[in-house]
């Protein structure tokens, strides 16, 4: 498979997965509007997540590095790492992002900001000290590569989607239950329908969604891995990488389940990690990124 193809396939299932999510989100709709008689339910649930999420969409590279306590450096800094940046960025097409530093042994990196004007990228000690000049390099491209392909902002409407669904079931368990007293004038027959098919979906909608925003987030991964090999005509570097931070076992401090998601690798370490977790992880197996990497013919 070439970089292009690899690529094409991967902006394909992304929007497959969205159409799921869009399907999802409109079933539960028409169920729950058809239960209680009113569409203005799921227009609620909509723009209240739509607004929820304005903030962090705005905000979220302050509140990131805020938690995963990153510094800012100067090329003074650290001029071989800027200049592997600057140089990439003018392949990318990319403006120069603000670059942070993570004071941990383990490698691993990120990038955040609401596009490209406004970006950053962090990465840690461990990965400055472990990695060969070619590998940084690699590291820093799929990076950028999550800038240029929008992925924050991809990130924020799935952030959203899963919002809407988790409200809409949430309502729908709590009012079906208070509001059956009130409801004895319609038809019970068909309240018993749609309060079945509610109850089904209450369960199976959450479920469901998280599975989708997980497979969108790997596809994405896997976009990146390859826009990075593009980048720097050598998919072996980040490969190689990829080699040595799954090998690592240092933990990350500053890791948490809310930011998990924007490293290059998952952050968690050790045998806690199975193949149900792996199921939603947001990040796919490193091995299947690896042999992916390998089989692309530049």
């Amino acid at each position: 498979m070439t970089l292009y193809t690899q690529a094409e396939s991967n902006i394909r299932k992304t929007w497959l997965y969205l159409s799921f999510f869009f399907i999802l989100i409109l079933a539960i709709g028409w169920v729950i509007s058809n239960y209680f008689g009113s569409f203005s339910i799921f227009w609620f649930a909509l723009i209240f997540s739509i607004f929820s999420s304005f903030f962090s969409y705005w905000y979220s590279d302050k509140v990131v590095l805020f938690f995963t306590r990153a510094k800012p450096i100067e090329k003074s800094d650290n001029p071989e790492l800027y200049r592997i940046v600057e140089n990439l960025c003018i392949t990318a097409g990319l403006p120069l992002p603000k670059i942070y530093i993570l004071e941990e042994a383990q490698p691993n990196a990120f990038a955040t900001g609401r596009d490209k004007n406004h970006a950053v990228i962090a990465v840690t000690r461990g990965l400055l000290e472990k990695m060969e000049k070619t590998e940084l390099e690699g590291v820093i491209a799929h990076e950028l590569s999550h800038i240029g392909n929008k992925d924050m902002l991809l990130q924020t409407i799935v952030v959203v989607l899963v919002g809407i669904i988790v409200m809409l079931t949430d309502f729908f368990y709590r009012m079906s239950f208070w509001g059956r007293a009130q409801r004895r004038d319609r038809k019970e027959e068909g309240n018993a329908i749609f309060f079945v098919i509610g109850i089904f979906l209450m369960i199976l909608a959450p479920i469901l969604a998280n599975l989708i925003k997980a497979a969108i987030s790997k596809r994405r991964e896997f976009l990146a891995d390859a826009t990075g090999a593009l980048l720097t005509r050598y998919p072996e570097g980040l490969a190689s990488a990829l080699e040595k931070i799954a090998k690592d076992q240092n933990p990350l401090s500053v890791a948490s389940n809310a930011t998990s998601h924007l490293y290059i690798a998952n952050p968690f370490r050790g045998p806690g990690l199975n193949k149900v977790s792996n199921l939603f992880s947001t990040h796919p197996p490193i091995e299947e990124r690896i042999r992916a990497l390998r089989d692309l013919r530049v």
